[in-house]
């Protein structure tokens, strides 16, 4: 039975510095590859031929480094919301951190036994996500064991979004994050959440939902990180706004590294 990594253990020794043991620990025994079940996100014009062999080995290789898994959700939203997003964020992240990171993200569905391994999941989208109780109780399950969710709201995902973390987590709150907050400051030291698109112009939140310190669900509202973190050319956004996105992104995959 696959168990979510118990990741501050792994990583202890990330608070003082020590990233170059961070990266050493994290590409040999971070996650457990299960690259069967890496999928690609469906792109525009859709799936390209490629030589199925090639790409089980570098699902494989992928699945051994940091990455992010995207979640595939029912209810009719795009889950697949900015394809470029998260391959920009895994390259950054090794750039700026020297961390090995795969050069694609994992797609994957919450009734996958391969879930715990892959102990960062990532959503976002316009519309709306519906989970069925069964998998409501196994991501509940991930992340009171370790695992980090990551909630992006491209525009519109937030009335469906917080109706998920109420049948989620019934006893929490998903409670503002305040500016001091380690999440906003552990790489880099932001001034806080940016605000990348306007979407109702109003100010950017990251909201979290805690266990004991630990931030284990991320929603980043009126912000859309995603959005900056797109190809140049998606949303043209200006080179200091697509900056912020990225910084914002590698401070929450760190985040969820090192603690």
């Amino acid at each position: 039975m696959l168990v979510a990594v118990p990741w501050r253990l792994i990583v202890t020794a990330a608070v003082g510095g020590a990233r170059r043991r961070i990266a050493a620990v994290a590409g040999a025994c971070m996650f457990v590859a299960v690259g069967a079940l890496a999928q690609d996100v469906i792109p525009p014009g859709g799936y390209q031929p490629v030589d199925p062999a090639r790409r089980e080995r570098e699902n494989l290789i992928d699945a051994s480094r940091v990455h992010i898994a995207r979640i595939r959700y029912g209810g009719g939203g795009d889950w697949y919301s900015d394809p470029s997003s998260i391959p920009n964020l895994l390259r950054e992240f090794e750039a700026r951190t020297g961390i090995p990171t795969a050069k694609r993200e994992i797609v994957i569905e919450l009734g996958d036994p391969g879930l715990f391994a892959h102990p960062f999941l990532y959503i976002t989208g316009h519309g709306n996500i519906k989970l069925t109780r069964e998998e409501l109780e196994t991501l509940r399950g991930h992340l009171l064991g370790g695992g980090f969710l990551w909630a992006d709201d491209c525009y519109g995902l937030d009335p469906s979004f917080r109706n998920m973390v109420r049948e989620l987590f019934p006893e929490r709150e998903l409670v503002l994050l305040p500016l001091e907050h380690e999440i906003y400051h552990d790489f880099y030291n932001l001034e806080g959440l940016p605000k990348i698109h306007e979407h109702d112009n109003k100010p950017p939140q990251g909201y979290g939902i805690l266990d004991g310190d630990r931030v284990m669900v991320f929603y980043t509202y009126e912000s859309d990180i995603g959005d900056g973190l797109e190809d140049a050319d998606v949303h043209n956004d200006p080179p200091e706004k697509r900056e912020q996105a990225v910084r914002m992104a590698v401070n929450v995959l760190y985040y969820a590294l090192t603690r």
